[in-house]
This record gives structure tokens, C-alpha cells and sequence, in this order.
């Protein structure tokens, strides 16, 4: 997608705060955070929802979400951590290029269901 603002920064053509990357993502700091550590886990490939997720899309991002875990030092997520995947324009999906948000490093409240 060539105006993507996250294809960009995955092929380097933007900077960006970069805390990990490997062939099926990359993890970045969130430029507006809304928790005291906010970082953004964006597979490479793009596609807006999960909806349009192939097989294979699929089986990466179960791949990226596994790895998160793995990455607790480096992302200070010893105290727990929120994922947070916006699907469209009523969640508040900003950028259309599938992304997941990681949010820690505070006590967060939780609206009762």
C-alpha cells in the first residue's frame, strides 16, 4: 500500500521508535501513548482487518502474539499488559494496516461488561 504510514516505516522510509523486529513484524513505540508504555506490534503484511486475514496471515499473527511474552524485559511488561486490536472506524482504528496495541507499565481500569 504506497500511502500506508505503517508500511513505510516497516520498509524504513519514516523513522520510527523501533523495540523489535524480526520477518513477520515489527514493534514500535506509539507516538501518541495512552498508557505510561504504549508500543504498537504491526505485522509486515498488510491488510486492514482480521477479516481479511488469509491462512496464512492467520497462522504469522498467532506467531506475533506467542512472541510478545517473549519479549517481557525488553518491553517492561512484568506487571501485566493490555492488547487492544481496533477493527474499523466505530473502534477507532486510525491507520487501516492491522495492528496491535500493547499497553503497560500502569494500572489500568476495566469498564464492566
Amino acid at each position: 500500500m504506497n500511502d500506508c504510514i505503517f508500511c513505510k516505516i516497516i520498509k524504513g522510509e519514516i523513522p520510527s521508535a523501533k523495540m523489535y523486529e524480526d520477518e513477520r513484524m515489527i514493534i514500535i513505540k506509539d507516538i501518541e501513548p495512552k498508557a505510561a508504555r504504549h508500543f504498537l506490534m504491526i505485522p509486515k503484511r498488510h491488510y486492514k482487518l482480521l477479516s481479511e486475514m488469509t491462512e496464512q496471515d492467520a497462522a504469522d499473527l498467532a506467531v506475533c502474539l506467542k512472541k510478545i511474552p517473549q519479549l517481557t524485559e525488553l518491553l517492561g511488561l512484568e506487571g501485566g499488559y493490555r492488547l487492544v486490536i481496533n477493527q474499523g472506524d466505530d473502534a477507532g482504528q486510525t491507520v487501516f494496516h492491522l495492528h496491535v496495541h500493547i499497553l503497560t507499565g500502569q494500572k489500568m481500569d476495566f469498564p464492566h461488561l
